[in-house]
């Protein structure tokens, strides 16, 4: 190489940082919360102790003596994506701080604030909130790296060392110990508990927020029916909230009832016969539709009696030139194109992603004291693709890991929390897994399940937030 010729900078290496640590008061009716939160990185070292990765974490400690804090349950917490930060639950649900949106969860004018959470978790729990390599703050020393950690495999395995980490070197071996999961969280808390397990590291309760286990009822795909059957409840539910269906159904439940009824009745029947499917039934089939969803006929005809969740959030209220949300279908939007066949954006993400980016961001540097120059990813940005697995293996499916980790430890207690307007882990899908996991019917009790009147981040609205708290506190207990 000639001398004058430039040589690539090297990427900065990795180091085992030291965490920051502050102390914090929280007030609430009748009780006063003392607390420490540390806030730092821990190393994800190869076989030669190089780092390979630093995982960013929050941790919330209740300040009991020595010995209780040994004996308070220890929680783990993440979101999911892939490429989700864990700031959703972090300042939405389970810690002390929150970020104050309106009391339906819509976005609030700005500027935004960060409020006293009475629904945090810190009570029942200490905390620990996880970002995956390539989310928040958490990185690889090198893009190639990375590539390590960016699949199902690699980030159950890297998550479940982080975990071994924490309880090492906080001394917390001896704690009952949680996860909490949210949407892509919960695919990742599924596979660590049959992971960990067989490290020695078994959980006393695992909770699902807006769960998917199972790809294969999420994945709209030729040949793949299942998720037009496990939608359908979610779009009747959507319906009914817009005041889509008329007079037809007396409240929610009732639209609800009919609508599992025919999706797993008449519907998926219709749907197996796929081209045998005779002009009286298709005609028959059009007809319900329309009355559990409220979309014009000629629309269902067009797309094949199956409905797909894109085009939905757009046709639903096309003719109010709106359209609603995936992640919350309560939200709607305003498209720039109005005849386009998809939304140009999701108004349920778009309404939550601006107060949630400020606030961590002030919140971390100011109140917490952890200060660098890197962005924050919230969500995405991290990296480029996500390794699924062998496509010979089918859709990515970690619910059997969590049967393995049930029958390897029959004390493992599960809380499973659903909205009704989630269009991205719709409840009914939910519902379909949970009941098709295998379970020996001596562990079905230790299944335990909760809906919600709002949508994926169902603890954005005020009032699931408290009864969600009410729920988790209970199981955590209990468990």
């Amino acid at each position: 190489m000639p001398e004058d010729e430039a040589k690539p900078a090297e990427a900065p290496k990795l180091t085992d940082e030291t965490p920051i640590e502050t102390q914090h008061r929280l007030a609430l009716k009748g009780k006063t919360l003392d607390y420490k939160v540390t806030a730092g990185r821990l190393p994800l070292k190869n076989d030669k102790g190089e780092i390979e990765a630093n995982v960013f974490y929050v941790a919330y400690t209740l300040q009991p003596d020595k010995d209780a804090k040994k004996k308070r349950p220890l929680t783990f917490s993440f979101n999911g994506g892939p490429g989700s930060s864990s700031v959703w639950l972090h300042l939405g649900a389970l810690g002390p701080q929150r970020v104050k949106m309106t009391p339906d969860g819509m976005m609030p004018p700005a500027p935004y604030e960060l409020v006293a959470n009475p629904s945090g978790w810190l009570e029942e729990t200490d905390l620990v909130f996880i970002d995956p390599v390539g989310t928040g703050y958490s990185r690889a020393a090198t893009k190639e790296l990375g590539e390590k950690f960016w699949g199902v495999k690699g980030d159950i395995e890297s998550m479940g060392e982080f975990i071994r980490l924490y309880l090492t070197r906080n001394e917390r071996w001896t704690s009952p110990l949680f996860l909490v999961g949210e949407s892509y969280g919960t695919t990742r808390a599924a596979g660590l508990a049959g992971h960990l397990i067989d490290h020695g590291i078994a959980f006393n309760g695992i909770l699902l927020i807006s769960s998917i286990l199972n790809f294969q009822t999420a994945v709209f795909a030729k040949g793949n029916d299942q998720p037009n059957v496990l939608y359908l409840p979610t779009y009747c539910a959507t319906a009914w909230y817009h005041g889509k269906l008329g007079s037809r159904f007396m409240d929610l439940g009732q639209a609800l009832k009919a609508a599992e009824e025919y999706a797993l009745g008449p519907y998926a029947a219709l749907l197996a016969k796929g081209d045998q499917i005779t002009e009286g039934e298709r005609s028959g089939a059009i007809k319900k539709l329309h009355e559990l969803t409220g979309l014009d006929p000629a629309y269902i005809d067009n797309v094949d009696l199956r409905i797909e969740i894109n085009t939905f959030c757009k046709e639903l209220l096309r003719s109010e030139k709106r359209t609603v949300g995936r992640l919350d279908s309560r939200f709607k939007g305003l498209d720039a194109n109005v005849a386009g066949e998809l939304p140009g954006f999701d108004p349920s993400m778009a309404a939550i992603r601006p107060p949630y980016t400020a606030m961590f961001n002030d919140y971390v540097r100011t109140k917490l004291g952890y200060k660098t120059d890197e962005p924050y990813l919230i969500l995405g940005g991290g990296f480029e693709k996500w390794e699924w697995g062998s496509a010979i293996e089918g859709h990515p499916d970690t619910s059997e890991a969590l049967r393995q980790a049930f029958v390897k430890n029959p004390h493992m207690k599960l809380f499973v929390a659903s909205g009704y307007y989630d269009l991205a882990t719709p409840y009914f899908a939910t519902q379909y897994t949970l009941n098709h996991m295998g379970l020996d019917p001596t562990l079905r009790g230790n299944v335990s399940t909760a809906d919600f009147e709002a949508g994926h981040m169902m603890y954005i609205h005020e009032e699931c937030l408290t009864k969600l708290k009410g729920e988790a506190g209970k199981f955590i207990l209990g468990a």
